[in-house]
């Protein structure tokens, strides 16, 4: 049985979605465009297939990915990502930009398309209509409803 965060954090509860070995790197893998079970595992050398299918199968429980037939004969799956999955983008730019700041060999990078320019993270608040750097994490507290 999967072992699971039981706090009231954000990050352990998505982590208890995305956090398991090989799950962010298969969701990276059909954001990219590999949407075939067989295209992902040639990306991701050394999972093994039955890894694989185990991990698309909880993504799609959790309403991460969805699975299209492409072939009935024999059966064959493309793999897309859902909305929520694809909200998963910006976790993916986040970790590029840390690991070119802290790893030791940087294998890629975040570049603006029009000049070449590398990228940075900003925060923006809809309601002053301005990039922030002043953040907090606060409670979310639950409205009791009265009945």
């Amino acid at each position: 049985m999967k072992t699971t965060y039981n706090l009231p954090c954000n990050i352990a509860q998505t982590l208890n979605i995305i956090g398991d070995r090989w799950t962010l790197l298969i969701a990276h893998e059909i954001l990219k465009g590999n949407v075939q079970f067989t295209d992902i595992k040639k990306s991701l050398e050394g999972i093994s297939s039955n890894i694989l299918s185990d991990r698309i199968k909880y993504l799609e429980k959790c309403g991460l990915v969805t699975s299209v037939l492409y072939s009935e004969h024999p059966p064959r799956y493309q793999y897309q990502l859902t909305d929520s999955g694809k909200d998963l983008e910006p976790i993916f730019n986040a970790i590029l930009l840390w690991g070119r700041d802290h790893l030791q060999k940087c294998y890629k990078k975040i570049i603006h398309s029009e000049c070449q320019h590398e990228v940075t993270i900003a925060y923006y608040c809809p309601h002053c209509e301005t990039n922030v750097d002043n953040l907090s994490v606060v409670e979310v507290n639950e409205e009791k409803v009265s009945s």
